[in-house]
């Protein structure tokens, strides 16, 4: 069955996850660095609660020194504030910097974790998604959840300290002057709930698009040359604008939706303190109240509010995290389909290979094989031809086991191809693309990739290992032989180099079986003698599959099969295999 990642991209996506499930889910990434966020927890209430004790003592100054003219007592407590602020000053610097540490850890976990999970996720996946968006989502989105937890969570804690300390001492001071006082913060809640998934939903969207924007960029930049040769700049430019405007349009919305908290909020603190003043005052005519509870209690309505225009800014900031944890988690949660099964009794009557009833499809009610039964021997070598698209690199995937049979079973040396671990299975299948992928840095480096045999060899043992199997010869092609340097981003070594390179690493691990996709078409004539050379010095016991569409590349072959309109059929003769490629290609 065919890794179909749309249909859970599509239940992840309609999936109706609650706010506080979401923040549930957010916060397993703390992990290791829960301890460090108790402890600048702890910080952030100690100085939530020297801020709060500093209005009190002011009013007590007021009523008891400053009326009665006491001076002495007005120079004492403003030293006990001076010493009570100067706590707050650096109880609130060690939160913040233990906080951005916590913030910087968890980005560089996360961004491994995500990277992770996307090296254990089948090749389907990666067919179905544009590279450009992953990138976006590792690079882009993982920082805004770090700017959640480094920065908005310390002053969205903060807030709500400041905020509940001040309501107590409202409370404590006149309750009835503080339900007045607090009244219009309901309206605040009910606003903000109404209007959150609305706010998370258009961020979702800009993040969506700033995804295709990253990947219409690495598409045209990947492809410059092809641009150039073709001189079809302006039809990039058009795609480019296309999506560029539509992430402008997004990304307008997002900042209208993320800006709608502060103006409502400051309106409401401004009611709030319009409330205190004016009962506060009727409270003080009537005798009910004193000057300086009058102004501790505005400084607190003031501590309540206060912390509330900064949840406006937060809270935009908090959805944009959220929407940014939906997509990193759609990575997350998904998993490889390509499983490992318990193995079942040997089938001696199976070859090497063995094809029994396989049916394959990328897209549910398209085939590209149905039914197809064929026995590869081991020592032989096989050509598969065909016209383009008939479903020569589809049969050689799933030997590979890149991809599993959507009907039918695989068998590889008589074991269900699913039985074996990835280590296993690639020790006994060598594959070589017609686009081999190497990555910067010296030939040894990319010959010994994935092959933990020799990679405790020193270049003159990895030599000799080359030796055995005819390959120490192709290291001429290259200046300083195994530390030769590679830049994959450039042009430092041809497609041909890259495709020695290619043959060295698979045959270096002497495997089972080879599949050749088209692996000798970008390389000279020369050199493919040379290759062809080192092919035939393979084991005995070892088996070839060719994929080509030269004749040339074919003509040795032991057997050949057509592959066509879903079928894998011997063709026969070579010429019986021309005549078939001819009669497929027409009617395709």
């Amino acid at each position: 069955m065919s890794y179909n990642l749309n249909i859970n991209k599509d239940s992840v996506k309609n999936e109706k996850v609650s706010t506080a499930t979401t923040l549930k889910r957010l916060m397993t990434l703390m992990g290791k660095e829960r301890k460090s966020l108790y402890i600048a927890m702890i910080f952030i209430f100690i100085n939530a609660g020297l801020n709060l004790i500093g209005p009190y003592l002011l009013g007590y100054t007021v009523d008891h020194y400053v009326v009665t003219k006491q001076f002495d007592g007005v120079i004492k407590f403003s030293l006990i504030l001076l010493g009570i602020y100067a706590l707050a000053l650096v109880s609130g610097y060690t939160q913040a910097q233990m906080m951005g540490r916590v913030g910087q850890r968890m980005l560089f976990n996360l961004r491994n974790t995500i990277f992770t999970k996307l090296q254990e996720l089948p090749i389907d996946f990666f067919n179905q998604n544009k590279a450009g968006d992953l990138i976006s989502r590792v690079n882009n989105d993982t920082d805004k959840i770090n700017q959640f937890f480094s920065q908005s969570l310390v002053q969205f804690m903060s807030a709500i300290f400041s905020m509940v300390g001040a309501g107590i001492f409202l409370l404590s001071i006149n309750f009835k002057l503080a339900l007045a006082a607090l009244a219009p913060a309901l309206l605040l809640f009910f606003f903000t709930r109404s209007i959150s998934p609305w706010v998370k939903n258009l961020n979702a969207n800009n993040m969506k698009s700033t995804g295709s924007l990253s990947s219409e960029i690495q598409e045209s930049l990947n492809n410059f040359k092809v641009i150039v040769a073709f001189n079809r700049r302006d039809y990039f430019r058009k795609r480019f604008d296309e999506v560029n405007t539509e992430n402008y349009g997004t990304s307008i919305k997002a900042g209208i939706a993320n800006n709608i908290f502060m103006p409502v909020f400051s309106f409401v603190s401004s009611i709030g303190q319009l409330i205190v003043l004016a009962f506060g005052i009727y409270l003080i005519s009537i005798g009910e109240f004193s000057i300086g509870l009058l102004i501790s209690f505005l400084a607190y309505i003031a501590q309540f509010y206060n912390p509330l225009r900064q949840i406006a800014a937060l809270w935009a900031n908090f959805q944009v995290s959220l929407a940014g944890w939906d997509r990193i988690s759609q990575i997350l949660v998904m998993e490889n389909n390509l499983n490992v099964i318990k193995k079942d009794e040997k089938d001696e009557s199976a070859g090497l290979l063995s094809f029994r009833d396989v049916s394959f499809e990328y897209v549910a009610g398209k085939p590209i094989l149905k039914n197809v039964n064929i026995d590869l021997e081991r020592g032989k070598i096989y050509a598969f031809v065909g016209p383009t698209g008939g479903g020569k690199t589809t049969t050689a995937s799933l030997i590979a086991r890149l991809y599993d049979p959507t009907e039918g079973k695989i068998l590889l040396d008589g074991q269900d191809i699913r039985s074996y671990s990835i280590g296993d299975r690639t020790a006994k299948i060598g594959f070589i693309l017609q686009e081999p992928f190497l990555f910067t840095g010296t030939v040894r480096d990319n010959i010994l990739y994935g092959n933990a045999c020799f990679a405790d060899l020193t270049n003159d043992e990895l030599i000799g290992e080359m030796k055995e199997v005819g390959l120490d010869g192709l290291l001429g092609r290259f200046d300083g032989g195994l530390n030769a340097q590679l830049h994959t981003e450039g042009d430092s070594i041809s497609l041909g180099q890259k495709q020695i390179i290619a043959f060295i690493r698979a045959i270096l691990r002497r495997p089972d079986l080879l599949i050749l996709d088209e692996a000798t078409a970008n390389i000279d004539t020369v050199t493919e003698q040379l290759l062809d050379e080192i092919l035939r010095k393979l084991p005995k016991q070892s088996t070839r599959i060719v994929i080509a569409h030269r004749l040339n590349t074919i003509e040795n072959a032991d057997e050949i099969y057509f592959v066509n309109s879903g079928a894998v059929t011997k063709a026969g003769s070579l010429n019986d295999a021309v005549e078939l490629l001819m009669s497929g290609k027409r009617e395709s």
